[in-house]
């Protein structure tokens, strides 16, 4: 039995499937490959052929005087008759080449692609292609930059020309193009209008960034369950405009409350009576931003027995509310007000004369608070123990009798006023308050001078723990260092500390005062020196010598001199939870590692502007 015969095959692969439907094996392949070695083989296997339909009604003529077309078109006859093309077992012997009208065809289309690919770099190269443009201008072909308008080279800058177009003159320059149709060249309003942007710059390819050098920026945000009353203030806050059915809720979470209304202004004269209560002390809106004149009349007139009234963003409240809060709140002893810029003068002397009894005032963005005011309060208010007047446009020296006709503050901010006040004027004010100041603030005061930290501060101030220098211009950095230095030692009695005695010279009459034990002042707990660019390294460090141990907010932003071992020495302040340390351009990471590790009741920190802090090494909580 012949193996054509045998119909059982094993397992195959698909290329072998392939391969034996095809009828391809190794001895076809090398028939193929003999054939084709041999050219005289090939015209005789075409004379050989059989008749076709197209062959029949052609005349007998010599094979070399049949045409070219003939063989091809006998081929193609012959295997398109009536049988699908393909490998056959009886035409493998045959040689498989393309006829040379196939040939003439494949060479001119391979020829055209090859001049069209010719073509189009010769017109990128001139700049006329059009390709894939994203901008509605294309850019200007070179032809038009570096060849003149008539053909010849480009006018040298600076030259006259006149215009193709509006033929105006002007001044040719590296921008001016040529005209197009030449001759001639256009002036830059033209070219514009030509819908050429001659200014236009070619659009650089993006340069990738490098993913190591891009900054690594570590957050932090701890995350974790809300307590009940957490997740009961913010479902009352939701449901804040239902307060009637809201019932008590206890005055332990009302500030919760509060400061959860405050985030969206949420605090409207319609939700704003869930706070309201006869019985109520101490009343605290964080944000009056939606109270209505009419609104915070009506809360003086439901809280009579108020003591405590802070109110932040109050731009509504206006004179007439101001003298019914003196009606209506007869036992109001702490006021604090942020933004009343609508209450005039003529308010404030009759609210001021009405409540004698206050003990703090504090009021912030005040335009209209005049010296007539300020005289008024002196005189009214016997009792006042803190006193902030922040951002009062019309404080000046004149200001400085009525505060030292006061008694002595615990509580002093004068900060950011519109005019300021003197030197000679900080000395009397310190002298007169200075035992008793707690609490100390003279930002953005230009008369506040290292002469009054000298002679005034150091001298006078016994139990100050909070002292804020923001914006002070004329400190400076040697003498805040010796502020600092000599502020735990008592002031010498001889008139200059750093002169020689003299041996022949009479000698000094000691007081008896001079002979009372010395009381420094204690460490600072909060300090501010920011925004002085006058101070440097040595006011620095002489502050954090003085005051380390007790330091618990520290702010030295903006001191951008302050050199790297300077900026070390905050590691010494362990009791730090603040520390805002922006713009200090030497602070780095090793510093702030340190810090880090060696301040571990940090809860905030600052370093904006702070270029070489990475947060590499310390960026990471223990």
């Amino acid at each position: 039995m012949s193996r054509r015969g045998n119909n059982v095959r094993g397992p195959t692969s698909a290329l072998t499937e392939f391969l034996r439907e095809s009828g391809i094996n190794p001895a076809t392949i090398a028939r193929r490959v003999a054939t084709q070695n041999q050219p005289g083989s090939q015209s005789q296997d075409q004379s050989v052929a059989g008749p076709s339909n197209s062959g029949d009604n052609v005349p007998d003529v010599p094979e070399e005087e049949q045409p070219e077309e003939s063989a091809p078109q006998a081929s193609n006859g012959r295997r398109g008759r009536g049988r699908n093309t393909g490998y056959a077992s009886d035409e493998l012997d045959e040689p498989a080449e393309e006829s040379p009208v196939k040939k003439r065809k494949g060479t001119k289309g391979r020829a055209t692609a090859a001049t069209k690919a010719k073509a189009k770099k010769k017109a990128k190269d001139d700049g006329e292609y059009e390709g894939s443009s994203e901008d509605e201008y294309r850019a200007m072909s070179k032809n038009l930059w570096s060849v003149g308008g008539n053909g010849g080279p480009k006018p040298p800058a600076g030259s006259f020309e006149t215009c193709a177009r509006c033929e105006k003159q002007f001044t040719v320059t590296k921008y001016t193009m040529a005209a197009n149709p030449p001759p001639g060249y256009l002036c830059h309003h033209c070219a514009k209008a030509s819908g050429t942007d001659p200014f236009k710059k070619p659009v650089l390819p993006r340069k990738r960034v490098n993913v190591t050098e891009k900054r690594d920026v570590i957050s932090y945000q701890e995350r974790r369950f809300p307590s009940l009353a957490a997740i009961c203030i913010e479902l009352i806050s939701r449901y804040i405009n239902d307060v009637e059915a809201l019932g008590d809720i206890g005055a332990v979470n009302m500030d919760e409350i509060a400061k959860a209304l405050s985030k969206n202004r949420g605090l409207t004269p319609e939700n704003a009576h869930l706070f309201y209560d006869v019985l109520n002390k101490k009343l605290r809106f964080y944000d009056a931003t939606n109270l209505t004149p009419d609104a915070l009349t009506t809360l003086a007139s439901l809280n009579p027995n108020l003591t405590h009234l802070h109110l932040d963003y109050c731009g509504r409240l206006t004179s007439p509310v101001l003298l019914a809060f003196s009606v209506s709140m007869p036992q109001l002893t702490s006021l604090t007000l942020l933004g009343p810029f609508l209450v005039r003068a003529e308010a404030w002397i009759e609210f001021l004369k009405a409540m004698s009894g206050l003990r703090v005032f504090k009021i912030t963005q005040s335009p209209r608070f005049d010296l007539q005011c300020m005289q008024t309060f002196a005189d009214s208010c016997k009792n006042i123990g803190e006193l902030s007047l922040r951002e009062i446009g019309l404080m000046d020296n004149e200001f400085a009798d009525p505060l030292c006709s006061l008694p002595p503050l615990r509580v002093l901010d004068l900060a950011f006023p519109g005019i300021g006040i003197d030197e000679d004027s900080w000395m009397k004010i310190i002298e007169k308050h200075g035992s008793t100041l707690e609490t100390l603030d003279t930002s953005k005061h230009e008369g506040f001078t290292d002469h009054v930290l000298q002679e005034s501060v150091r001298k006078y101030s016994r139990i100050l723990f909070e002292l804020k220098l923001d914006e002070c211009l004329s400190l400076t950095d040697e003498g805040v260092a010796q502020f600092f230095s000599n502020w735990a030692y008592p002031i010498s009695t001889l008139k200059d500390e750093g002169d020689d005695m003299d041996v022949d010279a009479d000698p000094v009459e000691v007081s008896l005062t001079s002979l009372e034990p010395f009381t420094p002042n204690p460490p600072l707990r909060v300090l501010s020196l920011a925004r002085n660019q006058e101070l440097s390294s040595a006011a620095l460090a002489a502050a954090i010598v003085h005051s380390a141990q007790s330091l618990t907010w520290l702010s030295v932003n903006g001191l951008r001199s302050a050199s790297s071992e300077a900026l070390a020495q905050l590691k010494r302040a362990k009791e730090l939870r603040y520390l805002d340390a922006g713009w200090c351009r030497e602070l780095d990471d090793f510093v702030m590692k340190d810090v880090v590790t060696e301040c571990m009741k940090l809860n905030e920190i600052k370093v904006w502007g702070c270029s070489r802090v990475r947060g590499v090494g310390w960026g990471v909580k223990p």
